[in-house]
């Protein structure tokens, strides 16, 4: 098992979840959540868990929970990661 750490940037509000496309060097994750009481968060990292095809469980938030950019690490197979 390894830990990847992947920056991150959040948008809630859209239509959807999607994970794509970069914004200043992170990824952007977009979440049909509003930004209230982590609700967005949360969705971000089931959006991510569900992009790298691992359990929801194995995604962490490394930093900024209140922050539209945040640090997560990933924990998996290495090949697959």
């Amino acid at each position: 098992m390894t830990e990847l750490r992947v920056a991150i940037r959040v948008r809630p509000g859209s239509t959807r979840a999607r994970v794509g496309g970069v914004h200043a060097e992170a990824l952007v994750v977009q979440v049909s959540e509003r930004a209230v009481d982590g609700k967005a968060t949360e969705a971000a990292l089931r959006a991510l868990a569900a992009a790298f095809g691992v359990p929801r469980r194995e995604i962490r938030l490394v930093s900024d929970p209140t922050s539209r950019n945040k640090v997560v690490a990933v924990t998996g197979d290495p090949v697959a990661l």
